[in-house]
């Protein structure tokens, strides 16, 4: 259902000219979004830009059901004979929102902020470029960053900031303020580099599951 008889080979160098005599390709409308629901499903956010340098508008959104949440991205691409859009990743998502996840373009750079738990919470941001690959453009993480806090201040909390492209990572103990128990001290931050690697939108791993790996590590 998610390919469409879209899927295309489509590849980047650098960053993509766009033509100036032609005019962009409009975003997906969501009539054809919601064609592609299955039943219990809805669009649950959505945003339109250019991500992969070509001049024409790309879309992310999520999908959200009962039992399942998961971010779809769909890059525009056109050929001498056609044109339309290939999906280029998926991201599941946790399944207990605090709201409605946040997506953002910049400068080619999407952007997920994502909020889910309950009194103790998780916060998580993910950051991808669009990458050339042999099988076409996909999705590469850029950035993840994660924390877990109580919304009441009823315990201490974690916080990371990991720059995947460059491995560079922060994290931090936040113990609930002495003298407020309304906030947070940040504590122990520690800065240090992790190895350089390629992970694509679907092998990101759980931010939770990393936050709980690189705070607790000796």
């Amino acid at each position: 259902m998610r390919s469409l008889g879209l899927i295309a080979v489509f590849s980047l160098c650098g960053v993509a000219q766009a033509a100036p005599d032609r005019p962009a390709m409009p975003p997906i409308t969501d009539t054809i979004l919601n064609g592609w629901l299955e039943p219990g499903e809805e669009i649950e956010a959505r945003v339109d830009g250019d991500l992969n340098g070509d001049g024409d508008t790309d879309t992310a959104y999520v999908v959200a059901s009962p039992d399942a949440r998961t971010l779809h991205v769909m890059l525009s691409y056109r050929s001498e004979v056609d044109i339309g859009h290939s999906p280029a990743g998926e991201l599941k998502l946790e399944t207990d929102p605090l709201g409605a996840a946040g997506l953002t373009i910049d400068k080619g750079v999407l952007t997920i902020r994502d909020l889910t738990g309950g009194t103790t919470a998780l916060s998580a941001t993910y950051r991808y470029r669009a990458a050339a690959t042999k099988e076409g453009a996909r999705m590469r993480l850029i950035g993840l960053d994660a924390t877990v806090y109580s919304r009441t201040f009823a315990h201490d909390g974690d916080e990371m900031s990991w720059n995947v492209a460059t491995g560079d990572t922060i994290t931090n103990l936040l113990k609930v303020a002495a003298a407020d128990d309304r906030g947070y001290d940040k504590l122990h931050t520690r800065k240090f580099r992790q190895p350089v690697r390629t992970i694509y939108m679907e092998d990101t791993p759980g931010a939770e599951e990393e936050l709980i790996r690189l705070t607790k590590a000796k």
